[in-house]
Parts: structure tokens; sequence; C-alpha cells
């Protein structure tokens, strides 16, 4: 009742003005907008295709947006493996509370064995800190806030180009430089070794360089095993740091080890890298949100101060990240009926895309082409640069 009466006083005099005759109500005058001066933001790129697909009437379209799985009815798809797992966490009737700032243990260790590999000598020694983060993207935030704050080199992070269009953003939003080294050959459709090897040489040393640990997104292009190992042995001369950015583990190949082969061999090489991971393809948990970041130091007591300030970053970034997901995919990863069978769906969507993108190939042919497309067979992933002008996709 207090409040009503005080909400009602206080509405009352907002309305009275002065007037010769006495006091009158009347429309009180509204306050100056704080945001007159926010200018409209372009649309996203991405999205803005999709916004063009849901539009098209074409019956035969195709969304070639947003990067996200799709059964035969262009559905989304929920892997069985997270279903069961989903149906394990429900039996235990687990509780709700707050995960700690660097996210659920369980998942963390799970996340960076997957990563490193089962008898990885850094998880052995304790030099890795992996921590939960919010997929790859909120993994990213983490790992570019840091290195804002506390690498001791050139503050520049060399990104392929082209690259995913949010690291851009992503590390000037942490108050960095971006710079860029040459990647795709549009004259192949290819790696451009010769230009990556070029560029890279001449980067200053002790800079930050981020490399897709494999199905390269945009392009789909990824370097040739004795390329990557031309790549760590440039990049260890430069005295580079290693931003591995690893999306899509064992949805690229369909094999776990062969995508993050690249990555694990600069660790053996003596690295000490950075690491972002995300289980949005692989385990289909794009809403979920459930990443991971690692960085590897020279010894365990050094993985403890980073952690230490890395739980710093994140208390005011949101506190502690989400529940669920990681749930899932450390049931799946740490049940061993559940891994062999999530296993098998990872390699039946990889090989599903890597079919199609032979079908397209091959249907090309069949109507007409004369144009060699080995390119869009030799790139790999979800994502694929065809080697078409602007002007022939508008058409």
């Amino acid at each position: 009742m207090a409040l009503r009466t005080c909400g009602k006083t206080l509405a009352s005099a907002s309305l009275r003005q002065h007037h010769p005759k006495g006091v009158i109500y009347g429309a009180s005058s509204r306050a100056v907008s704080w945001w007159s001066g926010v200018e409209m933001g372009p649309p996203d790129a991405i999205l803005g295709v999709s916004e063009a697909f849901k539009k098209d009437t074409n019956p035969n379209k195709m969304n070639l947006g947003v990067g996200a799985y799709r059964d035969d009815s262009g559905k989304p798809c929920v892997l069985p493996s997270v279903r069961k797992a989903e149906d394990i966490i429900r039996s235990k009737n687990l509780d709700k509370e707050y995960l700690g700032i660097t996210g659920l243990p369980d998942f963390n260790k799970a996340a960076a064995t997957l990563a490193l590999g089962e008898d990885s000598a850094v998880i052995k020694d304790k030099r890795n800190i992996t921590i939960q983060g919010i997929s790859g993207t909120g993994s990213l935030r983490i790992g570019f806030a840091f290195l804002a704050k506390f690498f001791p080199g050139v503050k520049d992070v060399w990104l392929p180009k082209p690259t995913w269009g949010n690291h851009v953003p992503l590390v000037k939003h942490c108050g960095m430089e971006v710079k860029q080294y040459r990647y795709y050959d549009p004259n192949t459709c290819g790696f451009d070794f010769a230009g990556a090897i070029e560029d890279i040489s001449k980067i200053p040393e002790r800079s930050i360089i981020l490399l897709h640990a494999c199905a390269h997104n945009p392009t789909g292009v990824d370097p040739r095993p004795e390329q990557w190992r031309e790549l760590c042995n440039v990049i260890k001369s430069r005295n580079l740091l290693p931003y591995f950015d690893m999306a899509y583990q064992g949805f690229a190949s369909g094999d776990i080890d062969k995508d993050a082969a690249a990555m694990r061999m600069f660790v053996e090489e003596g690295h000490n890298i950075a690491l972002s991971q995300s289980f949005a393809k692989n385990m289909g948990l794009y809403g979920e949100r459930v990443g991971a970041f690692t960085f590897i130091c020279e010894s365990e007591e050094e993985a403890k101060r980073v952690e230490s300030q890395l739980k710093i970053i994140i208390r005011p970034m949101y506190s502690n990240p989400p529940l669920s997901g990681p749930r899932i995919a450390s049931t799946i990863l740490k049940t061993p009926e559940l891994r062999s069978q999530w296993l098998t769906e990872v390699k039946g969507m990889a090989d599903r895309i890597i079919d199609m993108r032979q079908q397209l190939v091959d249907n090309l042919k069949k109507e007409g082409s004369t144009r060699n497309w080995q390119h869009i067979t030799d790139q790999i992933g979800m994502f694929c640069f065809t080697g078409l002008t602007p002007e022939q996709v508008r058409n």
C-alpha cells in the first residue's frame, strides 16, 4: 500500500505545473534521449545470408549462411550419444549449483585430453591450464583478454587472410591490433603456401599468430602435413606465439587424432601454444555453448599463476560458465560406450560432408561444366570457397 501511495504521489508531482491562478496538472515533457547519437549498425554478413534465404521463394533453395549441420531434410540434428548422455545425467538427479570460475573440472580434463592426446606429456607434467569457455567465441575472448594484459611481446595478432569474421572484432575489442598473412590463393582455390611462408617469416619476433587447427573457416583449405611442418619451423624461428582455434576436431576428417595432428606437432616441437576449442559442431551442442581454453606453460608452477589471472579476467566478465553443456560433453568423453558411439557419429557427419562435396563435383560435370572442380573435394569441412565470382553467385 505504501508503495502504491508513493508511486501515486510521485506520478502526481511529475505532472504539476505552476500557474498564476494556482497549481494545475498537465502532461510532463519527455526527457531528452540518451541514445539519439547512436547510429544504426550494419547487419551481420552471415545472418544476412540467412535472411535472404528466408525471403527466397525458390523451392530448391539451400541455406548457405550459418555453419550448422543439417540432416537430409534440412533439420537440426541431435546426436543419439547426446540424448543418451542427457538420460544418464537426468537419472542422477544432480543439482544446479554454480560452477567455479574455471568451469566443470571433469570437462576441462576431458577437453584437454581430447585435444592433446591420451599420452600427452604436457598433461602428465601438469604444464597445461585448461578452463571452460562459452563455446569457441567465449574461449577465444578469454585468451585474447589475457594476452592483451600479460603477453610480453608485440601485441599484434596475425590472422590468416581470410579468416572467420568474428576473429577481427574479438582481437580489437581486447585492445590489440589485427595484422594478416597470406593464406588463400584465389587462382588455385587452395593454400598460398609460398605467400604464407614469406609473410610469416617477416612477422616481428615475439608476436602472436592465429592458426586454424583444421577445416579452415571460411575457405575449407588446410595445409598438407609437410606444409604444417614448415610452418611450425618458421613460426619457431620467429619466436611467435601460436594460438590455435580448433572448432572442428573430428568433424573435419572424421578422425579426432588426424584433425588435431598439426596442433599436436607444434606442441611436440616445443611450442607453448594457446588453444581454443568448441564442441558446437563435433557434438552438435550449438546452443549449449560448450568450449575450452588452454595455455601450455613452462612448468606446473607457471600454469598455476596463469590460472589465477585467468580467474581474475573471467570473474567480472561472466562470473562462471554454464553447467548443462559441459556435463553432456564430459559424460560422453568419460563413458567408454558413449565415447565410442560419438566417434562413430562424428565420423558419419564428416563422411557425409565429404560425400556431398564429391556429389557436387560429379553433378557439375553431368550438367556439362568443363571447369576443374577438384578444389571442392580438396577442401575439407563444412565451408567451401567455390571460386565463383560475386556476379556468378548472384545469378
